[in-house]
């Protein structure tokens, strides 16, 4: 199987990135260890403090956000990182070439199920021009990204990521601590027979998804014609990933229960991730008014609606809204 580096190497990606991206996984193999003491290292369970979010925030939370803090600060890389757990941006090497975005652990109060969670980020170019500590050096497009990905802690340790040259599966193999390349080049199918969204706030949402969603539900006697199974992880990494093993459709649209935030995902640190990696792999992530990698920051902690997974179910629920 081959190794992390030589198919970054066969990508074409820079050294320097190489040895960020290493740097950073570093740091989730650190997490995954935590993650796997689970109860017997005492970092489970919720903290007494919120982030700037408003949630309430986990113990691994906050330990796996102190991990890639501390690493990607000390690599020399970074000029300034930006995090969910962070109120602001965390500046870093004033010389560092790169930007670095995350979500240090997605599906945190899974943690107390023992369930899926994971660690999402995305890498941007830093501007030269502009100080390491000034949040506007993170107001661009996903489009603009050099390299995304999550690692996954499930039954394995399992990283997906791209540096715009197709999506690549890795499993981490504890015997020697490295990331082997199991699924190369990723291609999401294009038609699928299953979807994953939060039924609960369906009151909250626009018309066209409510009746995209009952339509889904109505089957093969619905205006579809087949039936559809309905999976939901409550962390986006884990639903992201089922959609780039097998197919689907994960949302999150846009909720009326608050005009100021447009949906319950970030930008920065959830949306453009998935968003580069699903398109590389063949298949669509849009708003529902648009391209997510499209979307032009403006903030660090914006959010977004997200419709995400198999090319023409993604297009059959955007046709709703025509």
């Amino acid at each position: 199987m081959k190794r992390l580096n030589s198919q970054l190497q066969e990508d074409g990606a820079p050294m320097e990135l190489i040895l960020l991206l290493r740097t950073l996984l570093a740091g989730c193999k650190e997490i995954a260890f935590r993650v796997s003491q689970g109860s017997l290292a005492g970092v489970l369970g919720s903290t007494l403090s919120d982030n700037v979010q408003g949630e309430r925030q986990k113990k691994l939370d906050v330990i796996s956000n102190q991990i890639l803090k501390d690493i990607l600060s000390e690599s020399g890389y970074v000029k300034a990182i930006s995090s969910e757990e962070e109120d602001h941006v965390v500046p870093c090497n004033p010389e560092g070439k790169y930007l670095v975005s995350f979500d240090p652990l997605d599906g945190s109060s899974n943690t107390d199920i023992n369930s899926l969670i994971g660690t999402i980020f995305s890498i941007t170019h830093a501007p030269q021009w502009m100080d390491a500590d000034d949040p506007s050096a993170f107001l661009q497009p996903g489009t603009q990204s050099v390299a995304a990905g999550y690692v996954l802690y499930g039954p394995s340790a399992m990283l997906a990521l791209t540096t715009g040259r197709g999506t690549h599966l890795y499993t981490l193999d504890k015997t020697h601590g490295g990331f082997l390349l199991t699924t190369p080049n990723v291609k999401v199918p294009e038609q699928t027979s299953e979807f994953s969204i939060n039924t609960s706030n369906q009151r909250h949402w626009e018309a066209p998804i409510q009746t995209y969603v009952s339509d889904l539900l109505a089957g093969t006697e619905g205006p579809r014609e087949k039936d559809y199974n309905m999976r939901w992880v409550a962390a986006m990494v884990g639903d992201i990933h089922r959609v780039l093993c097998r197919g689907g459709i994960f949302m999150y649209p846009y909720d009326k229960r608050d005009p100021s935030k447009a949906g319950k995902l970030r930008l920065l640190y959830e949306a453009n991730p998935m968003a580069f990696l699903v398109e590389q792999a063949g298949g669509l992530a849009e708003t529902g008014t648009g391209r997510i990698m499209e979307v032009m920051p403006s903030e660090i902690h914006q959010r977004v609606p997200v419709i995400i997974g198999s090319k023409e179910e993604v297009e059959a629920c955007l046709s709703y809204n025509i």
